[in-house]
């Protein structure tokens, strides 16, 4: 009803009037702003009474919260807690000079996970329990005698042993092997991979896509907890549907041949502190993944998610979203078009990007 009468009057008002109330809005909204601002407790005020902008985040955070705890109950053979806390282990491994006792405020909670995740490992086996499995190996062969980690040791110790050929532990790098790529070979790949918005109608194999998430994979993630997932649609209609909910689409995302959608789980973390961690650890992960696509002769553009309530509902419904599960991005993969054309987008100069400090 609103959007009707928003267009109604923009018919019946002409183009000086509407420019003049868009200035007189913007002048009410900043006073108003002034005053919300004065301080927290007034800016908790207006995003509690006058804006829902965050009401959303808000329900995904406390949803993650409780999932979160509710995937501690479960024998799951992948379990974000037990990633991270693999991965502390690992960082008091390579700690110069190590300690002789470290993670006691931890270890009989990765211990029980693993254990859960044993429960499960004949239907469910990885890499990921190997990986477990060789960290919490070497952490009860080198940590020291104490009251809370010998029983835990001779417990690990009493468990079947998972053996790989190779061992999933912290290692020293060779610096005489030195990187497959230059800068100046890894410039040339920056430079050619562009925003490309023009595709040609050819299927995308789906082993090439698979095989840029496995580099995504490799990127950095805060506690290696990986808190992402890649949703991949290459039926044409779902494309056109999914394609279709972002804003700045329209006029071109007829000719996606696939579109993906990235998704950030906040059922990986409990503290608020860490809500935004999905946003960065999916984003370096996709960057990884669009230079991936480039050396596999596929071309990609990312699409920009507005936290809108219309957006959010139809992506929601459309691929059966859970209330902790954000989109971070999406991104159109294929084969570019030589007829299509390419913005230049010129970037910021060095001097506008860089500071030392």
């Amino acid at each position: 009803m609103t959007s009707i009468l928003i267009n109604v009057a923009k018919k019946l008002i002409p183009r000086s009037g509407i420019i003049k109330i868009k200035k007189l809005q913007a002048f009410f909204t900043e006073l108003s702003l002034r005053l919300w601002v004065y301080s927290k407790w007034t800016s908790w005020l207006y995003y509690s009474i006058v804006s829902k902008a965050f009401w959303r985040e808000q329900y995904g955070v406390i949803y993650g919260k409780l999932k979160f705890y509710e995937n501690l109950k479960l024998g799951k053979d992948s379990n974000f807690l037990l990633r991270r806390n693999i991965h502390r282990l690992e960082k008091g491994l390579i700690m110069k000079p190590r300690r002789n006792i470290f993670a006691i405020t931890y270890i009989e909670n990765t211990l029980n996970l693993y254990e859960k995740a044993l429960a499960v490992r004949d239907k469910n086996g990885t890499l990921e329990l190997q990986w477990a499995h060789d960290v919490l190996k070497q952490y009860f062969s080198v940590v020291g005698f104490h009251p809370i980690i010998d029983p835990l040791k001779t417990k690990f110790f009493s468990f079947q042993a998972i053996n790989g050929e190779t061992q999933f532990v912290p290692y020293k790098r060779d610096p005489s092997i030195l990187p497959p790529v230059n800068y100046e070979q890894f410039m040339e790949l920056s430079i050619r991979r562009r925003s490309v918005r023009w595709y040609l109608q050819k299927p995308v194999p789906r082993e090439l896509i698979d095989k840029a998430i496995m580099a995504a994979t490799l990127s950095p993630s805060a506690c290696n907890r990986q808190p992402f997932e890649f949703r991949i649609f290459d039926d044409s209609e779902m494309v056109q549907k999914v394609a279709a909910i972002p804003m700045g689409t329209a006029g071109f995302h007829h000719n996606f041949p696939a579109i993906i959608v990235v998704i950030g789980k906040l059922r990986a973390y409990v503290s608020e502190r860490d809500r935004h961690v999905i946003y960065i650890d999916a984003s370096l992960a996709s960057m990884t993944f669009m230079y991936a696509l480039e050396t596999l002769g596929l071309s990609s553009c990312p699409i920009n998610w507005p936290d809108l309530d219309p957006q959010e509902s139809q992506m929601t419904s459309l691929i059966n979203l859970e209330p902790d599960e954000r989109v971070v991005m999406l991104i159109s993969v294929g084969y570019y078009d030589p007829e299509g054309m390419i913005p230049y987008s010129q970037k910021k100069p060095l001097n506008q990007i860089r500071r030392y400090c």
